[in-house]
């Protein structure tokens, strides 16, 4: 019988834990599904990791990855499928805003109907303030735009995989990651599945709009470059008016002789000027940035515990 990997991500979701490992195990069984659990503890603060503990110990199907330090969600879903066993992946979240009752359905999809991958995809975005709403969309749209990687407007991290999909993303050994894009430039056969959004069971978020932004900007940096073809034509033309204000002046200076005024507008000009140029060295800056970052080769996450390490320590004591 194949089996499957859930793997799911946790960050300060101790009151999740037990909640999200029942609902999913009753669901797999249910369905006659061969199934592992792999909790990545993204260096939580609260009680995360004793919960964790405490499953593993008395739940076989349950596995789990306590990272060093938090890390981030990406580095969570990466280390997740990296150390999962199963012939098919799936990654959700453990506030269950992704519901696992859609899992039978992915499966279904991808081992009876040809597809690689199968998908949730928000049609809505109810419980999201306007503003938030607003500039997700706006996001979607413009990333579109100006990346040949098409991103889906609404599509969620909760994908069902087949392990060649999965070995394909871990191929892709970039430390800046962006899962989203990821997900879509490595292809394959996708099935996205339209549903509501849903509420958290319990805790908040930890994805303030600002953390958001950052993210949104990763992407735009990770899988296009069009801010670099930006910075070039706002070169060009700061250049091209620069060279026809000095044509200008010539032409006033000798029709007119020398003349000393014009000198808030040499200001302004300067500002201007200066403004733009930090605005291109900062774009610069951000890709030179990543590809340091890439190059020193730093690891995506350090482990510093898994339930196999208790229990290799536990039968050495």
């Amino acid at each position: 019988m194949s089996l499957l990997s859930v793997v799911i991500p946790a960050y300060n979701e101790g009151a999740m834990i037990h909640k999200t490992a029942e609902v999913v195990s009753s669901l797999l069984s249910e369905n006659n599904i061969e199934y592992e659990i792999i909790f990545v503890n993204d260096g939580s603060k609260d009680n995360t990791l004793n919960m964790l503990r405490e499953l593993a110990y008395k739940d076989k199907h349950v596995r789990y990855i306590s990272f060093s330090r938090n890390f981030g969600k990406e580095a969570g879903m990466y280390a997740g499928l990296e150390n999962s066993k199963g012939d098919y992946v799936v990654i959700m979240d453990a506030d269950l805003q992704h519901p696992p009752a859609y899992i039978p359905k992915m499966y279904d999809y991808v081992k009876n109907h040809g597809y690689d991958c199968a998908t949730t995809r928000r049609i809505n975005r109810k419980g999201e303030s306007k503003i938030r709403s607003w500039f997700a969309r706006k996001f979607y749209k413009i990333m579109n735009k100006i990346s040949q990687t098409e991103i889906v407007d609404g599509a969620q991290d909760f994908r069902f995989m087949t392990r060649q999909m999965v070995d394909s993303i871990l191929s892709m050994k970039e430390y800046n990651r962006f899962s989203k894009g990821i997900f879509s430039w490595v292809g394959f056969n996708v099935k996205y599945i339209e549903y509501e959004n849903v509420e958290r069971a319990a805790g908040t978020t930890a994805w303030s709009f600002s953390k958001l932004f950052s993210y949104s900007l990763e992407g735009i940096f990770a899988f296009s470059t069009a801010p670099l073809a930006l910075a070039s034509l706002l070169g060009i033309l700061s250049c091209l008016i620069a060279f026809i204000i000095i044509i200008a002046i010539v032409i006033k200076t000798l029709v007119f002789g020398e003349d000393v005024q014009g000198y808030p507008t040499i200001v302004c000009a300067i500002f201007f000027v200066g403004g733009l140029q930090l605005f291109c060295i900062g774009i610069l800056g951000q890709y030179l940035s990543k590809t340091y970052l890439e190059t020193k080769q730093r690891p995506v996450y350090l482990i510093k515990e898994t339930e196999q390490f208790v229990k290799d320590k536990n039968e050495k004591d």
